[in-house]
C-alpha cells in the first residue's frame, strides 16, 4: 500500500512507529504483531500526533535530524505525552510546532520568559527561540535507541544541560568530554 490509511493507527510497541518523511505505509507483517513504520509528511505527523495525544495516549515517532544530538540522535524513537494544561519545566524536552515553518520540532526548554519558553536544540549554536505556549504540543518522556531506553538528558541532569546550552557551553563540553573519553579508552585497551 503506497498511501496512508484512512484512519490513523494508535502507536504502541506492536504497532507502527510514525516517522517524519514522505507519505507511504510499509505494510507487511503489521497484522502479525511485527513493528512497522508509518511514514508521514510533517503535516500528517502533526495531525496524527494531535489525535493520539487528545486520547490521552503517548505518541511515538522516529526522530530525524541532529539538532538534539547527542541526547536524541537521528533515528531514535521518542515518546511524547500531552502537557495536560501545564507549562513545561526548565530542561524539559518538548515537541512544538515551529512558529514560522509549522514543522514539528523537538528541542529543550532552556529558559522562560513570561508565558513563553526559550527553546534550543542541544546541538545548536546561537540564541534560543521564544515559543509561546500555543505552539507546544507535548513533552518527551522516553527515548529509545536500538531497542534500549536512553535516560541521559531526561533526568535531573536536564537542568545542567539547559544551563550549559543557554550559555553556549554545552557543545564544547560534550565535544571535549568525547575527546577525553576516546583518549582514555585508547590508552586503557
Amino acid at each position: 500500500m503506497n498511501s496512508p490509511p484512512d484512519k490513523p493507527l494508535p502507536p504502541n510497541p506492536s504497532q507502527p512507529v510514525a516517522q517524519n518523511a514522505s507519505p507511504a505505509l510499509n505494510q507487511g507483517e503489521l497484522n502479525n504483531g511485527q513493528s512497522e513504520e508509518l511514514v508521514l509528511s510533517s503535516a500528517e505527523l502533526v495531525d496524527l500526533m494531535r489525535q493520539i495525544l487528545s486520547r490521552g495516549m503517548p505518541f511515538r515517532f522516529r526522530a530525524r535530524g541532529a539538532s538534539m544530538a547527542p541526547f536524541i540522535q537521528d533515528g531514535d524513537t521518542i515518546s511524547v505525552v500531552t502537557l495536560k494544561g501545564s507549562e513545561p519545566g526548565l530542561g524539559g524536552v518538548i515537541a512544538f510546532l515551529h512558529p514560522q515553518t509549522g514543522r514539528l520540532v523537538v528541542h529543550r526548554v532552556v529558559g522562560k520568559h513570561g508565558r513563553a519558553c526559550l527553546i534550543q536544540g542541544d546541538n545548536a549554536y546561537g540564541n534560543p527561540e521564544l515559543v509561546t505556549l500555543e505552539y507546544l504540543q507535548g513533552k518527551v518522556t522516553q527515548v529509545e535507541r536500538n531497542g534500549r531506553q536512553i535516560w541521559l538528558g531526561l533526568g535531573p541532569e536536564r537542568y545542567l544541560i539547559a544551563l550549559a546550552s543557554r550559555t553556549g557551553l554545552l557543545l564544547p563540553l560534550v565535544r571535549g568530554s568525547g575527546f577525553m573519553l576516546r583518549r582514555f579508552f585508547r590508552k586503557s585497551v
